[in-house]
């Protein structure tokens, strides 16, 4: 299968069971990178989300965690291919990684089905179910590998999402930015994009169309994921 051209990298995903989608690219470049030296992708896949915060901070030191090996493979390809260094790959789950330092900026793109009935491929399985990684586990994770002025970003359908800020805030955390997204005007919000920080903090709330009533990519969209698409 060939690999997804972005205009810096390339990204192969042959062996992953989760593949290049429009939520991972619009998180990838909705993170703020600003200020961050070192950052931990929590589910790394095959990377994407690593190598767009990298495009973005070519200086940022990432560790990518996945826990599966075929993803791993894909990963591992990926940036070595790509333009930069500085990204380490661990094929482990999250709950047994090791770091001798604490991270400014915990990422993940997470499973998240609670209770949807599973399909055949039990990659696929890990990749989008929660028995892997529930949303404590995660928390409990960026809790274990930031330090105080740590941030964690998220994405999730709205449903998960509003149930995984409930749990953020029970564990202390405070929701420091949120984006609400639809795919079209006529559409309700399906994904929300979350940054939660140690410390409280003001909130920002912005919405965000992906496609606009003819069915085109929004302005908004567009400006957001201009410098990793190559059409646009």
């Amino acid at each position: 299968m060939a690999g997804f051209a972005f205009k810096q990298f390339t990204v192969a995903q042959s062996r992953s069971a989760m593949k290049v989608s429009t939520d991972g690219v619009l998180f990838g470049a909705w993170v703020s990178v600003t200020g961050t030296q070192r950052m931990l992708d929590i589910g790394a896949g095959t990377g994407l989300l690593s190598l767009m915060c990298k495009q973005r901070a070519p200086k940022l030191a990432i560790d990518a965690v996945e826990i599966d090996a075929q993803a791993s493979l894909d990963a591992v390809d990926n940036i070595h291919a790509s333009p930069w260094e500085g990204i380490c790959v661990h094929q482990t789950p999250i709950q047994t990684f090791v770091s001798d330092q604490s991270y400014d900026l915990v990422i993940s793109n997470p499973p998240y089905f609670n209770h949807s009935l599973k399909g055949p491929d039990a990659a696929r399985n890990t990749a989008r179910h929660t028995d892997s990684l529930s949303f404590v586990q995660l928390i409990d994770a960026f809790m274990c590998h930031s330090h105080t002025r740590g941030r964690l970003a998220v994405i999730l359908p709205a449903q998960e999402g509003h149930e995984f800020i409930a749990l953020a805030v029970q564990r202390g955390l405070y929701l420091a930015r949120r984006c609400d997204v639809s795919m079209t005007p006529d559409k309700p919000v399906s994904r929300l994009m979350l940054e939660f920080h140690r410390n409280q903090t003001t909130q920002e709330l912005h919405s965000l169309c992906v496609r606009n009533k003819m069915g085109e990519y929004s302005e908004a969209f567009i400006d957001l994921c201009r410098d990793f698409y190559l059409k646009m």
